[in-house]
């Protein structure tokens, strides 16, 4: 099929990019810290670190991992930090020595962490050192040489560090006892560093610049290779399709995901360090009154986040005082990462006065794929259209392509989609055609005009007496009771019909009932969609970036049958 979403672009967006804009994210890093040298690029529980900072603590930071440690360019580097000032320092002082850089969740347990830094081969890690012990309970099984551990206040002011530190370490006890006679501290890994020679390291495109881990919910982690050509291009792409709201140099954005995972690094860390705008990094947003007191503190452009943490952000006490204080200021809210309910987005608009422009990715795309034009007035419940230089196609079972109007898997071929996985034919071949084309186990649906909704993940279509039920739609339904906070549906089994839809819900309003659910749900569904059981809990499991796993729900749901049964 032609790509027929071109002719409805907004005006002033290429139908293509300059995939050869930059070389590699070293020359983009580099370039940028020379224009916006003196502009805030990263700040953190109220400190910033400028361009030429950055640009100096990476340096500093790459010269040690290249003369210091002697690792060679292609060397894997593990990062297991949460949102700080020293995750950019490290990400960029890798990337400029031309070593490959392995996100790793702060939170994975040592046999999750086990299995990425053996698959991986990572041959030095940095963590956090509230999770040393975690790296400490496997590095023997690694082959990591190298341990570079820092604390929470490291790049802060010095009187601050020692108090921020001394609070997390002796107030709070956030730092498990942890023996690692090897590990060196950041602070002395940047000292020695700014005494070393850096050697120009040529990264190509075609060069690794990550290993970024997918899938580990749903199975064995399998470690996307996004090359630097397919960051390049997915920055690129993004910055035209936002080039005409933002500004160079003048933009706030709130990046309040983890920037380990790919929707953070990609739509909030890269594109906007291109765009010269100051990151503020939420260092962790379930710390409600924490985060609002930093909305109300910083006039922020941009935020980008998932359906959760929006919902939680507009129920949140003192989000009002958010309102007032940011009055004018916002841009663009970007969500991602999971399925934008329409409640939450038409609240948000009413409160922030813009709507969630909600867009679609996968790791193996770097991620992102589709887009809703920025200058929408509302929300629209699609997942947009495809960027430049993207193509898309949906598809039966038997790989056809299927014509507008009609469900089916979503493929992508563009600059932007990996090479293959780690170390994993089998698994590239699954979803890799010898063409290029990526097939992303989601089913969707594209109009006349290009546009693409998202129905649903392929994994999680619950099958009631043959007739298919996504769970997207069902929680879309319950969330539109007033007395619901969150929700996740999942499959069951049934005698009668094989699997059954359930409800799994966290109250808003404590009088809520199963009965006042299901009803809602019959007067809303086809019978067959209908819930037949609903169980109200206090959370429900996420994953690091808030997005409700229902393959938990549904194996939490199997084991407490199996255990009754």
């Amino acid at each position: 099929m032609e790509p027929i979403w071109l002719k409805h672009y907004p005006p002033g967006i290429p139908a293509e990019i300059d995939i050869h804009r930059f070389a590699s994210l070293k020359e983009m890093l580099e370039q940028c810290c020379e224009r916006f040298r003196q502009r805030p690029a990263f700040t953190n529980m109220g400190v910033t670190l400028s361009y030429d900072e950055l640009d100096r603590l990476s340096r500093n930071f790459g010269a040690y991992l290249q003369q210091g440690l002697g690792l060679q360019k292609g060397e894997r580097v593990a990062i297991m930090l949460p949102n700080l000032l020293q995750y950019p320092v490290a990400l960029f002082g890798a990337l400029r020595v031309g070593l490959v850089v392995v996100n790793v969740n702060p939170l994975y347990t040592a046999r999750e962490l086990q299995h990425q830094l053996a698959d991986s081969g990572a041959a030095a890690i940095v963590v956090l050192e509230n999770f040393a012990h975690t790296v400490e309970d496997v590095v023997a099984t690694s082959a990591v040489r190298h341990i570079v551990t820092t604390q929470v206040g490291d790049l802060f002011p010095p009187l601050k560090a020692c108090l921020v530190n001394f609070v997390i370490k002796r107030i709070k006890h956030m730092v498990p006892p942890w023996h690692l006679p090897q590990a060196v501290s950041f602070k002395t890994a940047l000292t020695h560093g700014a005494q070393l020679p850096l050697q120009e390291t040529v990264v190509a495109q075609e060069d690794i610049a990550f290993l970024q881990y997918t899938g580990g919910t749903t199975g064995v982690a399998k470690g996307a290779i996004l090359t630097h050509s397919n960051l390049v291009a997915n920055v690129e792409q993004t910055s035209a399709w936002i080039g005409s709201t933002l500004e160079e140099g003048k933009e706030v954005i709130i990046t309040p995901l983890p920037l380990y995972h790919i929707f953070a690094l990609t739509a909030n860390l890269l594109t906007f360090v291109k765009w010269g705008a100051n990151n503020v990094l939420i260092t962790n947003p379930r710390d409600i009154p924490a985060f609002i007191k930093e909305l109300c503190t910083t006039r922020f452009t941009a935020i980008t986040g998932v359906n959760t943490l929006f919902n939680m952000l507009l129920n949140a006490p003192g989000f009002d005082k958010v309102q007032l204080a940011n009055s004018g200021a916002l841009k663009v809210a970007v969500a991602g990462g999971m399925p934008v309910q329409r409640t939450v987005a038409e609240r948000w608009q009413q409160a922030m006065g813009v709507p969630l422009i909600e867009g679609y990715g996968l790791s193996e795309a770097s991620p992102i794929v589709c887009a809703n034009p920025l200058d929408a007035r509302e929300f629209s419940g699609a997942i947009g259209m495809p960027l430049p230089s993207t193509r898309v196609e949906i598809r039966n079972e038997k790989g056809d392509e299927l014509p507008p109007g009609v469900e089916g898997e979503l493929w992508v071929k563009g600059p932007q989609v990996m090479g293959s996985y780690w170390n994993m034919p089998i698994e590239t071949a699954r979803v890799l055609s010898g063409d290029g084309w990526l097939a992303t186990g989601d089913i969707c649906l594209m109009d006349e005009r290009g546009t693409i909704r998202f129905i649903d993940r392929l994994k999680d279509v619950i099958v009631v007496s043959g007739f298919k039920v996504w769970p997207g739609e069902v929680e879309e339904v319950v969330m539109m009771l007033p007395g619901v906070r969150e929700v996740g549906v999942a499959a069951v089994a049934d005698e009668k019909s094989g699997e059954a839809v359930k409800v799994f819900l966290v109250k808003k309003d404590p009088a809520l009932s199963a009965e006042e659910v299901i009803s809602h749900c019959r007067a809303n569904l086809t019978a067959y969609k209908v819930p037949k059981e609903v169980e109200f809990r206090d959370t429900l499991p996420k994953s690091p970036i808030g997005k409700i796993l229902r393959r938990r729900l549904k194996e939490e749901q199997a084991a407490a049958t199996g255990a009754s049964g």
